[in-house]
């Protein structure tokens, strides 16, 4: 491994001096004076961007700060790898031929250097994949180490400064060492195992028959009686007492916890028992349960979950972890006392400057850790169990370090723990080009023209109150129709044909939820935006409508996942629809000249003559569905002309419509693709998983009660 390592710094030491030696020799002169100096600063800068932005990713959810910190997490590592590559094929000796003191100075950077490849608390994985390579992780950073420990020997020559370097390896391991823990535990396999209960014999059998046989050889009568065991309720109310008045959300902050190490087995693709699902179920459907609370109780699951997949949090929020943060600064501040007591007269000004800042970056780094430590949930969750003199100033004291550090936009939010947004994609914002992009011949020429264009059109909008209150009001009025497992697993399946039915209006227009589910939620999209836009035109107050407007954003936010994120969807031809579709809207909109609105667009689109089924015309070649779309947004309409029905009842349907779609979709949404996004600001998608789940709509849970356990009844 240490000579694989050789042969990678070399091939990068080797092929730095070939491009440099094509330049005059001032500049080579300057690269190889500050080549090794910069790349340090570098690697130093990249720690503090991941550092100060890895925790913000779980609730800004902007293309702009994935970019960045996907550059940062890439480069971080190659960084490393360069600056060790230089520093074990640069010249040691000086003229004299004895250790050149500017090499010492350097090599003791190396352990800053492993230190940075230990990573931030924050950002311990970029992704999921990221966890799964941990073993890859492990086995490059001892080829690391071992390399660092090259240079060491390289460069020891007893003085002061050599051993200083050694409590700074120990930190790195400390350091690199946390990360791979983290980054093992959180891999599919190994969280999947801490989630299997220890394995349980059970009662024993042979001692159960040898009792029952003996009773019955004495002459007793011997009958069985089953155990009723059942299952705990908690009521959240009952955490009050115990809880730290001090803490904010601290009942909230109980619940969630209980009910996250019961349901991030989802997270590990296993089943819940049936004594799990009822007790959830009767918490959630409570009285004292606001919509409010209920989404409060899922937003700290998740954030929960986030902490676990993509932080070191499984490791410092321990003992241990406590203890090896306490050890890990001590070590730091200790390295920086002792080396502004050193004499160090032969090292020159700037790497004196380097290395002082490298150190006090450090421990800076380590403090501001140690404050989002102590903001984290998990912290909080502690403090919130314990009420005594030393918890209340620790925490009121981190309180206002986190106030000033936040007024000065350096520290993250604390009561943030997802975006609390919903992207949009609506089609015929796109198909009318509202948005065109600048310069398209260079963009199409680079093949990114069509990449660009989806993301320009993609809306982030905030989740409103009024939504998150009607999502969660239909499935707890479905949650409490459920008498037995059948019942959860049909309302797993239901897509609007329920909304429908209820309504009268299935055998009318339920061939429009019939079809592929790609296929429905592009008829219901653009039947949606017609009669959205049909009805503004002739009431504009009709935009102050609950039912219409959260209809509307749910609409366009089911379009952003099949066009952006299918993978969360079933599979199907969503994509090939879409195009097609497009193109037909777009040939329409462009045969209809001075069409610059979404008014005048609907009323193009529903003015056409729809009496033949556009599939005979068109045949199956293309897969628009467009004018199916102008059919089902008739027929809707019409209920209102032809049915008498209230403009509130026809959105109150089409709402219905939305929400089962919604839930259709995020039960069918595995559990892999639900964490990923977590790293994006959130999903919706994902606390609508999580809210069937604890209200029992889903299909992740062991259907039947099981055989009750029994006792001999002697008599």
């Amino acid at each position: 491994m240490l000579a694989t390592a050789s042969v990678v710094g070399s091939l990068i030491f080797i092929n730095n001096r070939r491009l440099v030696e094509i330049f005059p020799e001032r500049i080579r002169n300057f690269w190889n004076e500050w080549e090794l100096r910069g790349a340090v600063i570098v690697s130093l800068s990249v720690q503090m961007v991941l550092i100060v932005l890895g925790s913000r990713r779980k609730y800004i959810a902007r293309d702009w700060l994935a970019f960045i910190l996907w550059i940062a997490y890439l480069s971080a590592d190659w960084i490393v790898n360069l600056s060790l590559g230089v520093l074990s094929n640069m010249d040691s000796s000086n003229e004299n031929g004895s250790l050149d003191t500017k090499y010492v100075i350097m090599a003791f950077w190396a352990p800053f250097l492993l230190l940075h490849l230990g990573g931030p608390d924050t950002i311990t994985a970029y992704s999921l994949e990221d966890n799964e390579l941990w073993m890859r992780q492990l086995l490059g950073l001892i080829v690391k180490f071992g390399g660092a420990f090259y240079i060491l020997i390289r460069s020891w020559m007893g003085n002061p400064i050599n051993f200083l370097a050694v409590p700074m390896f120990v930190l790195a391991i400390i350091k690199c060492g946390e990360r791979i823990w983290a980054l093992r535990f959180a891999s599919s396999d190994q969280f999947r195992k801490c989630m299997l209960p220890q394995p349980d014999p059970g009662y024993s059998y042979a001692k159960f028959m040898d009792d029952y046989i003996s009773k019955r050889a004495e002459g007793y009568n011997v009958s069985l009686e089953p155990v009723i065991e059942e299952a705990s309720i908690v009521l959240g109310q009952s955490c009050k007492a115990a809880a730290n008045s001090i803490v904010p959300d601290a009942v909230v902050l109980h619940d969630a916890a209980y009910f996250f190490s019961i349901f991030k087995r989802l997270f590990a693709d296993l089943i819940l028992s049936f004594q799990d699902i009822e007790s959830s179920r009767s918490f959630f459907q409570h009285e004292h349960m606001t919509w409010e609370k209920t989404f409060k109780v899922i937003e700290f699951e998740l954030g929960f979950m986030y902490d676990l997949l993509y932080t070191k949090a499984s490791v410092i929020h321990t003992y241990l972890g406590s203890f090896l943060r306490a050890i890990s600064l001590s070590l730091t501040v200790f390295t920086l006392l002792a080396f502004f007591l050193i004499d160090k007269p032969s090292y020159s000004r700037i790497d004196k400057s380097i290395t002082c800042v490298l150190l006090v970056a450090a421990i800076a780094l380590q403090v501001y850790e140690m404050l989002i430590l102590f903001s984290s949930d998990l912290t909080l969750l502690w403090l919130s169990k314990h009420k005594n003199l030393l918890v209340d100033p620790i925490y009121k004291t981190t309180c206002c370090l986190q106030s000033w550090l936040q007024s000065c936009h350096m520290m993250p939010a604390v009561n943030k723990r997802w975006s609390n947004s919903m992207a949009k994609f609506n089609l015929i914002s796109f198909c009318l080009e509202e948005k065109p992009i600048k310069f398209s011949g260079i963009f199409k020429f680079l093949c990114i023209y069509e990449i660009l264009e989806k993301y320009r059109y993609n809306v982030l909008d905030t989740v409103s109150s009024d939504l998150k209150k009607l999502i969660f009001e239909q499935l707890l009025e479905k949650s409490v129709n459920i008498l037995d497992m059948s019942i959860s697993q049909n309302l797993c399946t239901q897509r609007g044909d329920q909304a429908l039915r209820e309504t009268g209006c299935f055998d009318k227009i339920g061939w429009s939820v019939k079809t592929e589910f790609d296929h429905s939620i592009l008829l219901w999209h653009i039947a949606t935006d017609l009669c959205f836009y049909s009805d503004l035109n002739q009431n504009s107050n009709i935009i102050e409508n609950p039912l219409c407007k959260e209809s509307e954003s749910i609409a366009n936010y089911m379009l952003y996942l099949l066009v952006v994120c299918p993978f969360m969807l079933p599979n199907g031809i969503g994509q090939i629809r879409f195009q097609d579709t497009c193109a037909e809207a777009t040939q329409f909109f462009h045969e209809k000249k001075y069409m610059s609105d979404k008014i005048q667009a609907c009323t193009a689109l529903l003015q056409v003559n729809t009496d033949i089924l556009p599939s005979q015309v068109k045949g199956d070649r293309s897969k628009s569905v467009l004018f199916d779309a102008c059919r089902l947004a008739k027929s809707l309409k019409s209920l209102e002309t032809e049915e008498q029905w209230t403009s509130e009842k026809k959105w109150k349907m089409i709402n219905d419509v939305w929400i089962e779609m919604l839930c259709y979709a995020a039960n069918l949404c595995g559990w892999n693709n639900h964490a990923k996004k977590l790293t994006g600001g959130g999903e919706l998608l994902t606390h609508v998983w999580l809210l069937m789940a604890h209200l029992g709509i889903t299909e992740q849970f062991q259907i039947s009660k099981g055989n009750a356990r029994v006792k001999l009844v002697v008599s």
